[in-house]
């Protein structure tokens, strides 16, 4: 028996570059793109690229972030979510409260700063209020704006407001066993409730109207448009980096084992003794919190938020992406993102010219979806592995 202990070889543990070898390459070529984008750039490059195609790229940036953790709670842990673009949008919000708030605090102070009798803060508050409010009708702060000037408050909320709502939510729904497509619905459920609350104007959020002029940086006010598309640019970028090391962390070792089994086998891993209501909150809700941040980093970028972000069909719309990139795979749902977001931009942009035959004209904007859902079907009945598959069945054939 004391030969056996000492003749038995140590179990290694896996690194993880070993269970995950895209993370190179997907660093590798991020670092390559945000050089290149920056190079070719209006503001810090020679000027080949606009600074509106910098938005439209550090936008993308941030859709593939939540495709990866759409991927993450539903590729690898089987949770069909239908409300992770809920999250997405209250992070938006909580940032949005802040610009908005502090850019017209700012507009605001410098209108009274020449008036013979200096204003108190509550004529600046009240001021405020009334410039932002005027459009629903109101001239009062709502009691949820009393720390919208706060720039380290409104960051806090960025997370905590999906993640406690992802905590509640997923600790009623997992603690009742409610899984497949009744989770799906009521994730869904949830999305359109917030988003038809969302819609009405004593909310305090402005009702239909959302939140504008996000794209003015308070503070940077003086600084051109081409230099702060590049900022945020650069922090789409580390946050997807980010993002990407830590979901690869997360689905490797033991605990990526565990949710892809609950995945494959709910009931046989509970069997076993796992938690799995705890492995599944857990993923739920951090997954929620990374939608959140990058819902924070987009709507600056977009420079306007309102309800219809958060409706039912964006979240429709990022389970297509990442079922066409191949679910289960990091870098698969970056692809998905990526490919479906950019040519959603070309074709009802303007980019992509209208095909005329003759006897029916074909508009792009009109038929945009239709190809969407063509192409949906067509990767789910011949590329069940999605694009990312087709990677994977190129890299075994060398």
């Amino acid at each position: 028996m004391e030969m056996s202990r000492r003749t038995a070889a140590p179990v290694k543990r896996r690194h993880l570059l070993q269970d995950n070898p895209s993370v190179l390459w997907f660093m590798g070529l991020l670092g390559l793109f945000t050089l290149g984008v920056t190079v070719l750039s209006e503001g810090f490059g020679i000027g080949l690229i606009s600074t509106n195609l910098v938005k439209i790229l550090g936008m993308t940036l941030c859709l593939c972030l939540i495709a990866i953790a759409m991927d993450v709670v539903w590729g690898y842990c089987g949770i069909l979510s239908l409300g992770h673009f809920a999250f997405f949008g209250l992070g938006g919000y909580a940032i949005g409260m802040w610009l908005m708030y502090a850019r017209t605090e700012i507009v605001i102070r410098e209108s009274l700063a020449g008036s013979t009798i200096p204003p108190t803060e509550r004529e600046v508050s009240e001021a405020v209020a009334s410039q932002i409010f005027s459009v629903v009708g109101s001239n009062e702060l709502p009691l949820i704006w009393s720390f919208a000037g706060s720039l380290p408050f409104q960051l806090a909320m960025v997370v905590l407001v999906p993640g406690l709502l992802a905590l509640v939510f997923g600790w009623l729904a997992f603690r009742s066993r409610v899984t497949g497509v009744y989770l799906s619905i009521l994730t869904q459920a949830m999305t359109l409730a917030l988003s038809l609350y969302l819609f009405q104007n004593d909310t305090g959020l402005r009702g239909n109207n959302g939140l504008s002029g996000l794209q003015n940086i308070p503070g940077a006010l003086h600084v051109p448009q081409s230099v702060i598309s590049v900022w945020f640019f650069w922090a789409s970028a580390f946050a997807l980096g980010a993002g990407y090391l830590l979901f690869a962390w997360v689905v490797s070792g033991k605990f990526g084992s565990v949710i892809r089994a609950i995945r494959d086998n709910e009931a046989r891993v509970r069997f076993l003794g796992y938690n799995v209501e705890g492995y599944k909150l857990f993923v739920f809700t951090l997954t929620a919190v990374i939608s959140g941040i990058a819902g924070a980093l987009y709507y600056p970028q977009a420079g306007i938020i309102n309800p219809a972000e958060i409706a039912p069909i964006a979240s429709i719309y990022l389970a297509v992406w990442v079922a066409i990139g191949g679910r289960g795979r990091l870098y698969g749902a970056v692809i998905g993102a990526a490919l479906v977001s950019l040519l959603s931009s070309w074709l009802t942009g303007g980019g992509a010219p209208n095909i005329d035959l003759g006897f029916y004209r074909i508009i792009w904007t009109d038929w945009w979806l239709v190809m969407l859902g063509l192409g949906f079907v067509l990767v789910t009945l011949f590329f069940p592995k999605g694009i990312g598959g087709l990677f994977d069945y190129l890299v075994r054939k060398q």
